[in-house]
């Protein structure tokens, strides 16, 4: 919020700490909107719900202010906000006379959708090659019509998780290399 001081000067003031505004219906249809979009990419609940609050403040919020008004525990709260700021989903702001860090939502999609999939999908790729040889080597105590039907899809895996490995830098190029 701006002031102008006595000499003319414009300052930024401290916001006040009282009790947080409820949620108003435009606020609680754009959660609503994240929220729907969280579940197609299996995000946790709150954290869709911190960037929709976020995205649809006009002004950066501290931490404290979405616990209250989206009644989140501390835990919570802090657990999305690591996941939205590793995602690059979220910024700090500094404000003047304010020891609190506060937040605000980052919009360029672009950039968004090159870090998520950097994080959920290129992590997952990462992990493959040892699970399928884990899966091969469990497999061998089973029958032998198992163990050529479980090879068989080992086999398929393998196949997905290089194309996937060799789209990514192209999908990732595409996205502006986000």
């Amino acid at each position: 919020m701006a002031v102008v001081s006595s000499a003319g000067n414009t300052e930024e003031s401290v916001p006040e700490k009282t009790t947080a505004l409820p949620l108003q219906p435009a606020e609680v249809e754009l959660i609503h909107l994240f929220v729907q979009f969280s579940r197609a990419f299996g995000l946790p609940r709150s954290v869709a719900e911190i960037y929709g609050l976020l995205f649809a403040s006009p002004h950066s919020l501290p931490m404290d202010a979405f616990i209250e008004r989206l009644n989140l525990s501390k835990g919570s709260a802090s657990q999305g906000l690591k996941y939205l700021q590793d995602l690059g989903a979220v910024r700090t702001v500094y404000v003047g006379g304010d020891r609190r860090t506060h937040y605000e939502a980052a919009t360029e999609l672009r950039k968004l959708a090159g870090n998520f999939l950097r994080r959920q999908v290129l992590t997952h790729f990462e992990d493959t090659g040892g699970a399928l040889d884990r899966i091969a080597a469990d497999a061998q105590g089973l029958p032998e019509e198992q163990i050529k039907h479980i090879t068989e899809r080992i086999k398929l895996l393998r196949r997905w998780e290089r194309a996937g490995r060799h789209a990514m830098p192209f999908v990732l190029k595409m996205l502006g290399g986000a």
